[in-house]
């Protein structure tokens, strides 16, 4: 599940990232362009049913993302607004933040 909410000015998105608790035994990484694919920047907590992470993103702006799994698996989101191929033959989650 993908939630956005801009800031009263619009300035920032702040983008909150879900997927489901029993997707991950151990941990789930947020990696795509705004970490530069950074598989150390940004975990995900555990709360409840849900592995979840708030980002601040810029308006007007396109993210590609996936989520790293127990350090070994590469998952997409079931919500991205689309999914775009990669250079490693599969397909990234894209986030579309708008204005």
């Amino acid at each position: 599940m993908i939630k956005k909410e801009f800031t009263p000015k619009r300035t920032v998105c702040k983008v909150t990232f879900s997927i489901p608790a029993e997707w991950a035994e151990k941990n789930v990484q947020l990696v795509g362009d705004f970490n530069d694919w950074d598989e150390d920047s940004d975990a995900m907590v555990k709360k409840g049913d849900v592995w979840t992470t708030t980002l601040r993103l810029q308006p007007e702006t396109r993210y590609r993302f996936k989520y790293l799994i127990d350090n070994d698996n590469w998952e997409n989101d079931d919500a991205a607004d689309e999914y775009v191929e990669n250079i490693f033959g599969s397909d990234d989650s894209v986030v579309n933040i708008g204005k």
